[in-house]
């Protein structure tokens, strides 16, 4: 089964009661952000929205190496997993807005593949070296830890938590490869750049002795509006954050064409972090007709379904839909959302099942 997401972003009430309409929507799974000072607490919104929901999956879209401590992470994503009976997935990423509004840069690939690597034996409930640097000789205790361990986290009582990486480049799509379970690409609808992706994640893991395939997915762009150019100003803010990944550093990543390439580091050049993956932004006035047709998937629900056919089709697991953005009339929006929970959502589960 091809599992569809949705995302969220907000106070943990907010997000409860959206978790409640996309379970009853037929949505397998929902993201929450995690960027504190834009939005509230995700892993206490993770917690709330799963008292309301039985069966929705819920994960972190996405956290970072920077704000906690991998064994922070570990232990609030474990909390989330106990309440939720099982349900949660660690969805992380190098950083982008919550580094940004604390003054830093994402975190640097090693660093960041570092962190994976902790966080993974956390979860699965081993003991963890500590880092280089700590101090606690100075307390000339009586005894004292050797090594780093989330007690309380024991194998068999759930099932692990699953960590999902968000990735674009293809220095983090190996990483992820090595030490992730699954990788969702954050590169855009053309299947040519998702097929891109999952090949470098192929081969990263064939390099590193492993096995080639794990499990895909996408974050795609999508709203469903009869006029297209419609569609596409209520996704823009969207389109601009997802698209300025492939040129996080002002160099287009991927294969891209002539005017992929201009506009992504056009919307990096232009890049407002003040005014994050909203509507009406600088970047967002980038975004041409002809870049939004092959990044995002923006029409009819008949051609909304027929391009992510052709992505189900890539082998992905899972397709998180990111929709209409902050910022965007609020009428338009709720109206989109509706048609694709009516008009596309059960007719793309079908083929999700059918592809399988």
């Amino acid at each position: 089964m091809v599992e569809i997401w949705t995302n969220s972003a907000g106070m943990p009430s907010q997000v409860a009661r959206r978790a409640e309409r996309a379970e009853a929507s037929g949505y397998d799974g929902m993201t929450t952000v995690d960027s504190q000072n834009l939005s509230g607490d995700c892993y206490v919104a993770l917690a709330m929205a799963s008292t309301g929901t039985e069966k929705l999956k819920l994960g972190t879209g996405v956290t970072n190496p920077f704000t906690r401590h991998p064994a922070v992470t570990a232990c609030a994503i474990a909390t989330v997993q106990a309440v939720s009976q099982g349900r949660a997935v660690m969805g992380i990423g190098r950083g982008d807005s919550a580094l940004a509004h604390l003054g830093f840069s994402p975190s640097p690939v090693p660093k960041f593949e570092n962190y994976l690597e902790r966080l993974q034996g956390y979860l699965r409930g081993e003991e963890v070296p500590f880092e280089p640097g700590g101090n606690v000789d100075a307390l000339r205790l009586a005894n004292q830890p050797t090594s780093s361990k989330i007690e309380w986290i024991r194998p068999g009582r759930y099932p692990k938590v699953p960590v999902d990486v968000a990735a674009t480049g293809p220095k983090v799509i190996a990483a992820a490869a090595r030490h992730a379970d699954s990788i969702t690409f954050a590169v855009g609808a053309d299947p040519e750049r998702i097929r891109w992706g999952m090949e470098t994640a192929r081969a990263a893991r064939t390099n590193a002795g492993l096995a080639p395939e794990m499990s895909f997915g996408a974050y795609v762009n999508v709203v469903v509006h009869d006029d297209p150019e419609v569609g596409r100003r209520l996704g823009e803010g969207g389109v601009s954050l997802f698209a300025r990944f492939s040129a996080m550093h002002g160099s287009a990543v991927g294969p891209t064409s002539p005017e992929e390439k201009r506009v992504m580091e056009g919307i990096h050049d232009a890049y407002d972090m003040t005014r994050h993956s909203r509507a009406g932004s600088p970047q967002a006035a980038v975004i041409t007709s002809e870049f939004a047709s092959e990044f995002g998937i923006f029409g009819s629900p008949a051609y909304c379904l027929d391009r992510l056919r052709r992505l189900v089709a890539l082998g992905l697991s899972r397709l998180v839909i990111v929709g209409s953005s902050a910022g965007a009339d609020p009428d338009e929006a709720a109206g989109a959302e509706q048609r694709f929970v009516e008009e596309v959502l059960p007719g793309l589960k079908q083929i999700a099942n059918v592809e399988l």
